[in-house]
């Protein structure tokens, strides 16, 4: 399902006597892309335990802008997970997605590059900018209670799949798995969002979506600027996982170990976003409960 409250099934997180386990796999790409992400969806337990046959799966991309990877999603990526999807047995492949308020997302979609893919793949692309944005409460929020959300993002699928970029950014720290979904809510909201606290209603945000799986693209980063432009580094690495705080989390600890001049600082839980999606109970609370495989 796209939305519903915090998950505690034993799907989410592994027990043991220390409590809940989520599993992040950081995989350094070796070979073809369509290789590396079966490579890093196996090591959560392969495609199988994400798609059932005859599933309908929404794909959240990025396309905040038209600039290249990393600012936007690299359209190949997308391509090659989305294959990898429908031969796992999903019925249909959705692609939903808004850009900045400023922009008109077909142009940025066709720019990108992910209009043709979606055309390849005989996915249905979704403009949340043709649809309506009904208003939903947002019942974990602290600083944003609620807000209006794209109307088709919230309805049509049995499963959500988040392929953030990782990036650092001007006002929000960083963008990631949970910064991602602001693209899917309304512009007006979106710049009320940005008056105050916007590192924490990402957050509060994030806690009203309930996504299966998340696979971050962090072939190429942003170490500094942000989110259209910055400094570039290469790791060449995907993060991989069924939590999207505990993807965010090793996300930024990659950024951090550069050491480049952003507002990230050295210790991943001081991050506004992170320590607020640990304090509204949406992923881990600690480093004992994360655990990382490495490949």
């Amino acid at each position: 399902m796209t939305v519903s409250s915090r998950k505690t099934d034993s799907s989410t997180y592994l027990e043991s006597k220390t409590g809940k386990k989520y599993t992040v796999v950081r995989h350094k790409v070796q070979g073809s892309l369509e290789s590396s992400i079966r490579k890093a969806i196996g090591q959560l337990g392969g495609f199988e335990r994400f798609v059932s046959e005859g599933d309908i799966v929404t794909l959240k991309p990025n396309l905040n802008t038209a600039d290249p990877y990393p600012a936007s999603s690299d359209p190949d990526f997308i391509r090659e997970f989305g294959r990898l999807i429908l031969d796992a047995g999903a019925k249909k492949l959705r692609i939903v997605e808004s850009s900045m308020f400023r922009l008109d997302t077909h142009e940025v979609a066709e720019k990108v590059g992910v209009t043709r893919v979606a055309e390849e793949l005989e996915a249905e692309l979704v403009i949340l900018d043709d649809h309506d944005w009904p208003h939903q409460d947002i019942s974990n929020g602290e600083y944003m209670k609620g807000g209006q959300i794209g109307g088709p993002a919230l309805r049509g699928s049995d499963k959500l799949f988040l392929v953030p970029c990782l990036k650092t950014h001007r006002l929000a720290g960083f963008t990631g798995a949970m910064k991602l979904l602001i693209g899917w809510v309304r512009g007006r909201d979106r710049i009320r969002m940005h008056v105050r606290k916007l590192q924490e209603k990402i957050a509060d945000l994030a806690s009203f979506f309930n996504p299966d799986l998340v696979l971050m693209d962090a072939r190429k980063v942003f170490v500094t600027g942000g989110p259209a432009s910055g400094t570039i580094e290469e790791p060449n690495i995907i993060i991989a996982g069924d939590n999207m705080l505990s993807v965010d989390i090793e996300g930024v600890k990659l950024l951090q170990s550069y050491k480049a001049k952003n507002s990230l600082g050295s210790e991943v839980w001081t991050v506004p976003q992170i320590r607020h999606a640990i304090k509204i109970g949406i992923g881990p609370k600690d480093k004992d409960q994360i655990v990382v495989h490495q490949s």
